[in-house]
């Protein structure tokens, strides 16, 4: 099962956590504590392409929010 992490890095001058929050929980992240913020379970395996597909949605969904992210996935 793929799972895809994200952390973020956010901008004094950019929207509030709890408005970037309902962002990423919309697209089906919850909040991650274990050295992330967030997290998405696929419930599956995923390819490469398709987890590049999903961060190419996750920059749209946070474009003009000014925050920066680093994206992870891996497999259990």
């Amino acid at each position: 099962m793929t799972k895809t992490f994200l952390l973020l890095q956010l901008d004094s001058e950019g929207a509030p956590y709890s408005e970037i929050a309902s962002v990423l929980e919309n697209m089906g992240f919850r909040e991650e504590t274990e050295g992330y913020d967030f997290m998405y379970d696929w419930g599956r395996e995923v390819s490469v392409r398709e987890s590049l597909e999903f961060a190419d949605r996750i920059q749209l969904s946070l474009r003009g929010k000014k925050v920066c992210f680093r994206v992870e996935s891996s497999e259990e």
